[in-house]
């Protein structure tokens, strides 16, 4: 699978959306992050990012990297405020 582009979302109730290359050559998108909700890269609030990876963490679970619960935790609360440096972090993390 190769990520190929993250931008605003088409949809008005989410922030952004990721597209994805599979293996097989098809598109696939997803929208992530709640419209009108703050994340780590709008407060730069340390303690809610932890509360919200404790939240968050069962999304984990499924093991898929392009599914919405990993794009959240990973871009819009990732280890910095900076959305590109966590698009490029996951990128290099998932290998994408």
């Amino acid at each position: 699978m190769k990520l190929l582009s993250i931008s605003e979302s088409s949809k008005p109730e989410k922030k952004l959306q990721a597209i994805f290359e599979t293996d097989s050559g098809r598109k696939k998108t997803i929208h992530f992050g709640a419209a009108g909700m703050d994340d780590y890269t709008l407060t730069k609030d340390k303690e809610a990012r932890a509360r919200y990876r404790t939240r968050h963490a069962k999304d984990l679970d499924t093991g898929d990297p392009s599914r919405a619960g990993y794009l959240s935790y990973y871009i819009l609360w990732g280890d910095s405020t900076s959305r590109t440096k966590n698009i490029a972090d996951y990128k290099k993390r998932f290998n994408l």
